[in-house]
This record gives structure tokens, C-alpha cells and sequence, in this order.
């Protein structure tokens, strides 16, 4: 087994903690020695023991001399644990191979050196894009302190997400449904307009088969119309429920809803909720990724403020017509083809009779 699969199987050991380990990132080790695999080990949640020293004290004595191969730079810091980077010194293990270095200012390069001088051999760069992608909510996290900001949408082949007289149940099938809850389960929070929470009334929950985390619950509501009986103040839950607002909201209702355990956040620019402020708000909270689950107006604030960081569009093999259906995107638009936003890296999968399109937007420079 070569260099790349060893890496590859530390990187699949990460992906077991999808949605477990915020705000910490996904991180898989392995150690080989003699050309096999004596140990694994991964971050599994966070406060949890880091990969690498969940690995090494597996192997414990038959670390020295060894190999490890590790999807993100060991930590040289002490925080709810002391840093990997002594532990991996302490067991003689000879090189360590990393996929890239960590991003957090806090370690950032100094991991590396620790390893370095102590004499451990170090090798960086392995596998660098599969492990900057499997941590890209992490990554925006650390060099910015906003979430990863995911807009996923249900439409027609015609571009529509309800019909003329607000109708969206379903356009997509099962299929398409489940995964959209699997990204729920992943994610740290799920963010919708008012309009939504008016028409359907949502629980915004995680509901699968086997279980799952629910996502904070975060409503852009400018004027606080959320009633108080609605389904996000009143449901039983572990996450939270954040209501983005504006100073034209009813205090006394403000304060109800405070009692009913939900958060307030004002952020307001022109009468509006700041959703850039918003985003800095969250970062505050360490929620790392938000999950964009709103209607025509929600898409178009985020995808005209250039806030989108990827897209999921779910498309239904349906027609359901008429000027007056709800388009997926609204706004003023562009005025020629190119200057509108190009979905790079994109991918296209089957998802039951549904198409998914999976990419990340590029916006185009002013004057375009």
C-alpha cells in the first residue's frame, strides 16, 4: 500500500465524524510500520481525544520508529487537551506524513515546527485538496470567524420552487428529501425566512431513520410576526432557536419570546437584517455552517451580498408553469449572461427521479 492509500484511509476515518466534531475540525490518523497498518484512530466529537492521540494510545510501545499519516497538522497548543504534537514526540514515532497545515492561528505552522525540532521527520502537502475540502467549513471558520455558508433549493425544470399559489409540497422525492436531512445533520444551523415559518410553519429538525443532531434553528424576521405558538418556539430541542431582527420589532413580543428560551440577535443596516452582521454573530457562537433553506427572497439577499460559499440545487424532472410561480432566484437580475454567477467544480449526481447539482459560486468582479 502506497503513500496516497494510507492517507486515503486516514481521510475516510475522518468522515465518520461528519457533523460531530464542531468547532473542531474532522481529523483521521494512521500509523504504519513495516508497511501495515497497526492503528487508526480519529477526532470522533468534540472535546473528545484528538486522532492522533486516539491512534497512538491504541498502538501505545509500537509507535516508536513508526509512521504517521494524519489529514491536519497535530496542534502545539494546549486547550481542553495538551498538544498532539507532544504526544506523537513522546512515542518515538520517526515521520509524520500530513495532508495540510491547520489554519488556526493557534497552531498554523507551529505543529509542524514542534516535529521539526524535536527531529521527527515531517512531510506536508499529501492529498492537500481532498483534505482541505473534507474541512472547508473549518477552514472559512478559521480565516474569517463567519460560517460556511451552504444554499440548497428544490426546483422544477422550469426554475420554480412553488407553484402560483404558493404550493411546494413536494417537488423533489424521498430520496432527495433524506439527504437533505443528512445535511441538517451535519450542519450547525439551518437558516429560513419568515415567509417560510408563516406558510409551513417548520420544525427544522434532523429527522432520520437512525436519529441525528438537529441544527440551530436561525429565522431572518425583521419585524418579529413569528407567532408565539409556532413550531420553532414551542418544540422540544437540544439547539436553539436565533431570531435575526431589527429595531422595528415589537419589544414586548421581543421579551416573550426571550422567555420562551428563544435568542434575539438585532442586526440591522437600512431597515433590514445584516446578514454579513449576522454572520459575525453567529461566528461568535461557533456555529461554523449554516445551511440556507429559504424561499425566492432568502436566496437572493444571500446570492446578491455574495455570502453563498456552496450551492445544492435539487432539480425535479416537473414542469409546473405560469409567470406568476415562485422562481428559485428573483431580484432585479443581470443584464447580460456573463455577468451572472458561474458554478465552478460542479458535480451531478441522481438523487431517486431527481437531479443534484453540487458546486461552488463564483462571483463576478464589480463592472463586469
Amino acid at each position: 500500500m502506497g503513500k496516497e492509500k494510507y492517507m486515503k484511509v486516514a481521510l475516510n476515518l475522518a468522515k465518520k465524524a461528519v457533523g460531530r466534531t464542531s468547532p473542531n475540525p474532522l481529523v483521521g490518523a494512521v500509523i504504519v510500520k513495516d508497511g501495515e497498518i497497526i492503528g487508526t484512530g480519529y477526532h470522533h466529537y468534540a472535546g473528545s481525544l484528538h486522532a492522533e492521540v486516539n491512534v497512538l494510545k491504541k498502538v501505545d510501545q509500537e509507535a516508536k520508529g513508526a509512521t504517521m499519516y494524519v489529514t491536519l497538522e497535530p496542534c502545539s497548543h494546549y486547550g481542553k487537551t495538551p498538544p498532539c504534537a507532544k504526544f506523537i514526540i513522546e512515542s518515538g514515532i520517526k515521520k509524520v506524513v500530513i495532508a495540510m497545515q491547520d489554519p488556526n492561528p493557534k497552531v498554523a505552522g507551529k505543529g509542524i515546527e514542534m516535529l521539526k525540532a524535536a527531529g521527527v521527520e515531517t512531510e506536508v502537502g499529501l492529498l492537500k485538496e481532498e483534505a482541505a475540502q473534507l474541512n472547508e467549513d473549518y477552514i472559512k471558520y478559521m480565516e474569517t470567524n463567519t460560517p460556511f455558508v451552504i444554499l440548497k433549493n428544490a426546483m422544477t425544470l422550469d426554475g420554480r420552487i412553488a407553484t402560483k399559489k404558493g404550493d411546494s409540497k413536494w417537488i423533489t422525492g424521498e430520496e432527495s428529501r433524506e439527504f437533505v436531512h443528512r445535511l441538517r445533520d451535519r450542519v450547525d444551523g439551518i437558516l429560513v425566512g419568515i415567509g417560510t415559518v408563516l406558510a409551513d410553519n417548520p420544525r427544522l429538525t434532523t429527522r432520520l431513520p437512525e436519529g441525528g443532531e438537529d441544527p440551530a434553528r436561525i429565522v431572518l424576521d425583521e419585524e418579529l410576526k413569528i407567532p408565539l405558538d409556532a413550531k420553532l418556539v414551542t418544540q422540544n430541542s437540544s439547539a436553539p432557536t436565533i431570531i435575526a431582527t431589527t429595531k422595528k420589532a415589537d419589544q414586548s413580543k421581543k421579551i416573550k419570546l426571550q422567555e420562551a428560551g428563544v435568542e434575539i440577535i438585532e442586526v440591522e443596516t437600512e431597515n433590514r437584517v445584516d446578514l454579513e452582521e449576522l454572520l459575525k454573530e453567529l461566528g461568535n457562537r461557533e456555529i461554523i455552517s449554516v445551511l440556507v433553506e429559504g424561499g425566492s427572497q432568502v436566496n437572493t439577499s444571500f446570492l446578491e451580498a455574495e455570502l453563498v460559499d456552496k450551492l445544492y440545487y435539487f432539480i425535479a424532472p416537473k414542469i409546473i408553469g405560469g409567470k406568476d410561480a415562485v422562481p428559485v432566484v428573483a431580484g432585479t437580475g443581470v443584464d447580460k449572461i456573463k455577468a451572472g454567477i458561474s458554478i465552478e467544480e460542479s458535480k451531478i449526481k441522481r438523487s431517486g427521479d431527481d437531479f443534484l447539482i453540487i458546486g461552488y459560486p463564483k462571483y463576478k468582479e464589480l463592472g463586469v
